[in-house]
């Protein structure tokens, strides 16, 4: 007979409000109160659903084959951060046809483009820091990679118009896990954002706007499903957000690159005139310490039995992220800032996935992520190379129940000097 045992169970008929509260840490407070990596849960109006966390958690929660996504995003969170008929959304032949899409757009020389754009974009508002009082990284930031991400992705984008659609991409992602009035501002972005798309996706395909065949706009706008149809332009629109969106999300990591540098001063001396090669660590451990991602979610495709819990068709299941990044199985002293913690460090697609695990071509791991790590290491140079700058008092403490997490004065700087 298969060895099977009852899991711990969370009590109660729905402990959402619970995870709104603990944020982050509510799957990695039950695992240390049940002192295991697995429990049951009921969330999202009652349903019932299995938390887990570590490597072979990982492991088993990307497998294709026991787990699917298509139906499994809450509506709220495809009304905001991710679309309808999302990537995301989606499995099998469909997802990796589609996701080939995706992995087309990261060659190396592309994610260089956008390296470079990024780069130049961010010169360019050293200067006119110099003139402010102060200057808030965050929401600088967010207008910086508004426009990397479009002159990137072929997006036309004027300049009047940067303030209002970095204020509607960062809507995006700041409102997945919000209620209220969060919310709200985050699903009527994703609609004018869609209806601007779209337009623009029009003029693509009439031949009124012309954008270089590498950009993301013109591969997605003439991309064509398995089945050898375009898709409809709302989907395109959906689409291309995917691919802008990410981009400017990266904001958050900045700030926490920026935090990390003042939080360990040591740290800085390392990087003055320094290969950029040499970034590696420092960055892998901001985005391994800091929050980003609190689960993944998933649902069973068919009966399977895992250590000792039987997995139902239909099952819901969160994968902790954030605690698998912090597990003390995986990581020495999770809860210190080590960059030497990846030196040497052999690579594994299940133990540290601040960005999903799993194969990038097949499975649902973010294709972005190699371009995450390339405007970090970016970014980190800007701040150590390119500029001085005071920080005046502020609050830095960052919460682990409002998600996406950031420092609460969103970093502020004052006496900029580009160098």
């Amino acid at each position: 007979m298969p060895y099977r045992e009852q899991i711990p169970i969370d009590k109660g008929l729905d402990n959402s409000l619970a995870m709104l509260s603990e944020g982050y840490l509510y799957i990695s407070n039950r695992r240390k109160r049940f002192g295991r990596d697995i429990f049951e849960t009921r969330v999202l109006g009652g349903q019932k659903a299995i938390c887990i966390a570590g490597e072979e958690a990982a492991e088993v929660f990307y497998d294709e084959s026991k787990f699917m996504r298509n139906g499994v995003a809450p509506k709220r969170v495809r009304q905001t951060l991710f679309g309808e008929k999302a990537i995301q959304t989606m499995d099998d032949a469909n997802h990796k046809h589609r996701k080939q899409l995706f992995m087309s757009l990261m060659t190396e020389k592309r994610l260089q483009d956008c390296v470079e754009i990024f780069k130049k974009e961010g010169l360019s508002a050293i200067d006119k820091w110099e003139n402010k009082d102060e200057v808030i990284l965050y929401d600088e930031m967010i207008k910086i990679l508004t426009v990397t991400a479009c002159k990137w992705a072929g997006v036309p984008l004027n300049q009047n118009g940067v303030n209002v659609r970095a204020g509607q991409l960062e809507a995006l992602f700041d409102s997945a896990a919000a209620v209220g009035p969060r919310h709200w501002k985050g699903r009527q972005a994703r609609n004018a954002l869609e209806w601007w798309l779209q337009k623009i996706i029009d003029d693509v395909r009439s031949g009124k706007l012309k954008i270089p065949e590498e950009t993301a706009l013109h591969q997605m706008a003439w991309y064509r499903d398995s089945d050898g149809i375009l898709l409809n332009a709302h989907v395109t629109a959906v689409e291309v957000l995917n691919i802008i969106r990410p981009i400017v999300a990266i904001s958050v990591y900045i700030v926490f690159i920026a935090l990390a540098l003042f939080e360990n001063p040591n740290e800085k001396e390392k990087f003055v005139n320094a290969e950029a090669d040499g970034y590696e660590m420092f960055i892998q451990e901001v985005r391994r310490y800091y929050p980003f991602f609190p689960f993944a979610t998933a649902r069973v495709r068919d009966d399977f039995l895992w250590k000792g819990h039987d997995f139902k068709k239909g099952n819901l299941v969160l994968l902790d992220i954030y605690g698998t990044n912090h597990h003390p199985d995986l990581w020495d002293n999770p809860d210190q800032f080590n960059p030497e913690r990846f030196l040497d460090r052999e690579e594994n697609p299940y133990d540290f996935i601040p960005q999903g695990g799993g194969d990038y071509g097949k499975g649902h791991r973010c294709p972005g992520e190699w371009l995450t790590v390339e405007i970090m290491k970016a970014s980190l140079d800007l701040l150590v190379n390119h500029m001085d700058y005071d920080i005046p008092k502020q609050e830095l403490r960052y919460s682990m129940t409002r998600m996406p997490s950031l420092p609460k004065s969103r970093f502020i700087m004052n006496q900029v000097k580009k160098i």
